[in-house]
């Protein structure tokens, strides 16, 4: 975990020396003025010599302002290396996700990523400046005021080290217990953001079913047990400092009493008794600051791990030595495909798939919910790896690819369309950056776009708000769609991708891929029959198998479930006639 976290120093690495340096610096500077203060009492005022005064006056002085610029320099860097640290964790951690293979990201929930993006990342930065100035300057004030101390009076010094060992043994105590509460509300925390996530993005099915007191109350729940987690631990943590003050004020009175006696017995003078009770300050001072990094470190702890957890978690998939760097065409073969999304499940969601597809072809896929279409579909870019048998793209196995040039021949539009904050053709030119803007309209005009984004009114240039909630789910779909055509792919899988556009409008888009791009193999899962009644070939799936796979035709004579689901689609109160619109009987 260390050698992970101190990977990301990186650029840092002075800004975090020079921090303790300058932290040291001022000690010293700190610690001499004591010194200098009990001559200035022993020397000056006691015997009445003005000029000793000034000179020790501007000494201090001097030590006082030298202390001030090491201490503004030591603040600086310290900053500049913690916040510095901060930004290459969350890029470590961001660029690492953006290498995530499916079954890597299914290992985390989406809050608790962004948990650790944020809250997890501001815990260690604050830890991090605490460590390079408080972990060097209390320390060395201790040291030095300890050692000062003990130079001038052994005897009443040792109190001081009475004080230490009395502290450090209740602080271990409190941080040991402490740790377990703090690692627990990290957790609780990603609980929080996760009802926090769910209710956001789904607010407008909250309010549709008036259900915004249950989540009000689930919101409530998850607060209150970060808050008694958090309760729990600081009711150890606050402890430290009545046990301080107890302690700052018994050093206080034990050196109060036994000084003046050691005064009026002439082995001690009234300017060693003044330093003497500053270095009880500083070493106490020191031993509260101590404690304090203790704390953040005792928090930071759970947020290093998970951190480093997400910042070692290596991609699942990888490209081989010397990958394949251009797929030749759009032909699929399945060969004895079986997958199942854990390793040593006992029953694979996917069983013994056969398929051969042609480039070129147009391939429909139907079945029930939980069939396992979307699951077919996301073995042929690698978006997982087959747990048996192989997948062939272009004739060659698709784990001899590199990855990147096997997902840029295969355009995925997904169930859940995504879209984001920007300009329609910001967003469209997510399939070719250096799309123009003919070609973007071209791509909408196939994917029957077009017509609604001239109605917008800055057109291409209309805004999309975050997710797309200012277009429809149906113009949504659509935009999606060209976004993919832009890319010109070999293969384009549309994964139940026109389910919110109506019926006619699904019959232009088939048929303008079709008419435009007859060599690029397209496979269309759909839950409805005119979806895919005209592709050259259908795969009828069941349960993570293949129960049928031929034409329209075909399965209407022999695949008893495609009978049954066009039965149900057209004799059950008529169907979307594709070319005219409208219930048709």
């Amino acid at each position: 975990m260390l050698k992970t976290l101190t990977a990301q120093i990186k650029e840092y690495k002075k800004a975090s020396l020079l921090t303790p340096v300058f932290m040291i610096l001022e000690v010293l500077f700190e610690t001499l003025i004591p010194i200098v203060m009990a001559s200035i009492i022993d020397k000056g005022v006691e015997t009445g010599d003005i000029g000793h005064i000034c000179r020790m006056g501007l000494v201090m002085a001097f030590l006082a302002l030298m202390g001030l610029i090491t201490g503004i320099l030591g603040g600086k860097y310290g900053a500049l290396a913690s916040t510095g640290f901060a930004k290459n964790l969350r890029q470590a951690m961001f660029t690492n996700i953006q290498s995530f293979s499916f079954s890597n990201i299914d290992k985390y929930s989406t809050p608790s990523l962004i948990t650790r993006l944020t809250t997890d990342v501001t815990n260690l930065q604050n830890a991090y400046q605490m460590i390079l100035r408080m972990c060097t300057r209390a320390p060395a004030s201790l040291i030095c005021a300890m050692v000062m101390a003990f130079l001038i009076n052994a005897k009443l010094a040792s109190i001081y080290l009475l004080a230490v060992i009395f502290l450090g043994v209740c602080l271990f105590f409190i941080i040991r217990k402490a740790n377990r509460y703090f690692q627990e509300v990290f957790r609780k925390y990603d609980d929080l953001n996760a009802s926090v996530q769910e209710n956001i993005s789904a607010i407008r099915v909250v309010k549709a079913y008036v259900r915004e007191d249950h989540e009000i109350s689930r919101f409530q729940k998850a607060c209150n047990k970060v808050y008694e987690m958090f309760v729990r631990a600081e009711n150890l943590v606050v402890t430290n400092m009545p046990l301080m003050q107890f302690t700052v004020y018994a050093c206080i009175l034990g050196i109060s009493w036994f000084g003046a006696k050691m005064i009026v017995g002439g082995s001690l003078t009234t300017g060693e008794l003044m330093s003497l009770l500053t270095y009880c300050m500083n070493i106490l001072m020191s031993l509260m600051m101590l404690s304090m990094v203790f704390v953040m470190i005792t928090m930071s702890v759970a947020s290093a791990q998970r951190i480093s957890e997400v910042i070692n978690e290596k991609p699942d998939l990888k490209d081989p030595e010397n990958p394949v760097r251009e797929v030749p065409d759009g032909s699929i073969v399945f060969d004895h495909v079986s997958f199942s999304y854990k390793k040593g499940s006992k029953e694979p969601v996917l069983k013994d798939i056969n398929l051969s597809i042609r480039s070129g072809e147009t391939i429909g896929i139907i079945g029930g919910t939980g069939s396992s279409k979307s699951s077919l579909v996301n073995l042929i870019s690698r978006l997982y790896d087959v747990t048996e048998g192989s997948i062939r793209v272009g004739g060659i196995d698709v784990r001899k690819y590199d990855k990147t040039v096997l997902r840029n021949q295969v355009a995925v539009v997904l169930q859940k369309n995504v879209l984001f904050s920007g300009t329609i053709l910001e967003n469209l030119r997510w399939g070719d950056k250096d799309a123009t803007e003919e070609e973007c309209r071209h791509a909408c005009q196939l994917a029957c776009a077009d017509d609604f984004i001239q109605k917008m009114p800055d057109k291409y240039n209309t805004f999309i708000e975050q997710g797309g909630t200012n277009v429809s789910g149906g113009q949504k779909q659509r935009l999606c769609i060209a976004r993919a055509l832009l890319k010109k792919p070999k293969i384009l899988i549309l994964d139940d991708s026109t389910s919110a556009v109506d019926t006619a409008t699904d019959g232009r888009i088939r048929r303008a891929f079709a008419s435009e791009i007859p060599n690029t193999t397209k496979i269309i899962i759909a839950q409805r029959v005119t979806s895919v009644a005209n592709a050259d070939r259908i795969i009828v799936m069941d349960n993570g198998q293949i129960n049928g796979f031929g034409t329209h035709e075909e399965l209407l004579k022999t695949n008893s479930i495609y009978q049954e689901v066009y039965n149900s689609q057209t004799k059950g109160g008529g169907d979307f006639d594709e070319v005219k619109g409208g219930d048709q009987e």
